[in-house]
């Protein structure tokens, strides 16, 4: 049973459904979500799926639009929470998990094998080495390029299912030069898309937990290790499209699809746009960023979404027996292929026929360092913001370097007192 709430109603008629719910004679969980139509008919699939092996339990999602969900969950969850909630994994969740409000599900976890199922989110579902989260829809970033640029430029794109070194990266964007092309493109008007890169360097250098650490405010900006991080964030910059500051990801796009650049830092949903530009899968390749420090786990970046257990749940064992089954490698195909992105269960399945989602599971699922989940979601929204700012304006005045870093380093300790 779905019903549909918004704005700011929905936190008063949510309680006022809970209370009704546990007049049916089967037993109530009750879900709280956030989904657009598509993804909300993958979740009323899902939901018949379940109860129909499961006839004696009801699950009623209650869905929200997302801002009213954003400013009524904590209330929510405070005042008469749902047996379950969707959030985000990793920092997003942290707060609600040190609020005693976001149950440990460790138990569902261990019961159904998946530290080894969904390898690749544990770190971004776990706190002080307990699990309060189930990760079940995520999309990656990497790169995109195009194989008509390379050609122009006379450089061998990567061979299927590879990537190259970062020297060997750098040294292509020379050829790219030379050739009159954008070695990388991105828009950085909404400031975002230049975090990717920053994201995927500062992963690449110091690995998962480093950059975990670091957008939690626990690591220092001028630490050496932060300054590695910009290091080699300026062997990139004379290779990006000079005047990203002053347009969006979308015109960027465009330059990328008339190949006046060869590489893309961008997540999945761009694919469309791409198309949408005269790419086809010919002519349109993904690749993984490259290493840069050797021997450190390959982490990546991929937003993921997931479902808690409420520690004031009214019915946690029927909702851990659904968590248990958002888990699952049948699940979680389902619910992919409806919507177009990935699972985080390995052993799931993706669509074929695209190429973009079968590179993708294969680089998010043999992840062994860990998943990122994107700089405005890793960090807190303040600290995001100044962070990116940060970012944006190395990209353009690279000089400017410690200037940058003092900023950078007098919010952090402002905003997170030692």
């Amino acid at each position: 049973m779905v019903h549909r709430q918004a704005g700011a109603l929905a936190l008063v008629a949510a309680l006022l459904l809970s209370t009704s719910a546990m007049a049916q004679d089967k037993r109530v969980v009750t879900w709280n979500a956030d989904y657009d139509p598509i993804p909300l008919a993958a979740a009323e699939a899902l939901i018949a799926d379940f109860e129909a092996a499961n006839p004696e339990i009801d699950v009623q999602l209650t869905n929200f639009d997302h801002e009213g969900y954003k400013n009524a969950i904590r209330n929510f969850l405070t005042a008469d929470p749902p047996d379950l909630a969707n959030w985000y994994a990793a920092n997003r969740m942290r707060p609600f998990v040190e609020a005693g409000l976001f149950a440990d599900i460790s138990d569902v976890w261990a019961a159904n094998g998946l530290t080894e199922a969904l390898a690749s989110s544990v770190p971004s579902s776990t706190i002080d080495g307990k699990q309060y989260a189930i990760p079940y829809t995520y999309y990656q970033w990497g790169i995109y390029y195009n194989r008509d640029a390379y050609a122009a430029a006379g450089v061998e794109p990567p061979a299927a299912d590879a990537s190259v070194d970062w020297a060997t990266f750098l040294a292509n964007c020379e050829k790219f030069k030379a050739a009159g092309i954008d070695c990388v493109t991105t828009g950085s008007v909404a400031k975002w898309p230049v975090a990717g890169i920053f994201d995927y360097l500062s992963l690449r250098t110091n690995g998962y937990q480093f950059h975990a650490d670091l957008a939690a405010g626990k690591i220092s900006w001028t630490s050496p290790e932060a300054r590695a991080v910009f290091a080699e964030f300026a062997k990139l910059q004379p290779y990006v499209t000079e005047n990203h500051a002053a347009i969006d990801w979308q015109d960027a796009a465009a330059i990328f699809t008339q190949g006046k650049a060869a590489n893309y830092v961008m997540g999945n949903f761009a694919v469309g746009v791409f198309k949408e530009g005269g790419m086809t899968n010919d002519n349109l390749g993904f690749m993984v960023f490259p290493e840069i420090t050797p021997g450190i786990p390959r982490a990546e970046e991929a937003p993921t979404d997931t479902i808690h257990l409420t520690s004031g749940a009214k019915n946690p064992e029927d909702a851990k027996a659904f968590l248990a089954y958002m888990a699952s490698a049948e699940a979680q195909s389902k619910w992919n292929t409806a919507v177009g992105q990935l699972p985080t269960n390995k052993n799931a399945t993706v669509p074929a026929d695209d190429p973009f989602l079968v590179a993708g599971f294969e680089a998010l699922s043999t992840a062994t360092g860990g998943i990122a989940q994107f700089w405005d979601r890793d960090a807190e929204a303040e600290y995001a913001s100044i962070g990116m700012d940060g970012f944006q304006q190395f990209l353009v005045q690279p000089e400017e370097l410690e200037a940058i870093l003092e900023r950078l380093e007098q919010a952090r300790l402002r905003i997170y007192p030692q």
